[in-house]
């Protein structure tokens, strides 16, 4: 069934989003991160100690380019 859509005023969408009006079958946003962090870096709530004496982090990424970027 047909949606009925009355005015619409966007302020601003940012560069992630999907902006949706009306009916709609399917929607699959796309987005990809990578995060490296140490030992105890994503850790949180009231009165932590941590106590890393030799904490290294490993990162092996095998890709030349993560995101190829270019200008039309």
């Amino acid at each position: 069934m047909p949606a009925v859509v009355g005015a619409v005023k966007v302020i601003s969408i940012g560069p992630s989003s999907i902006f949706h009006i009306g009916d709609v079958y399917m929607i699959q946003p796309y987005s990809e991160a990578k995060t490296f962090a140490g030992g105890g870096s994503f850790n949180t709530g009231n009165g932590i100690t941590i106590q890393l004496d030799q904490a290294n982090t490993t990162i092996n990424d095998q890709d030349q380019f993560d995101q190829i970027v270019s200008s039309l």
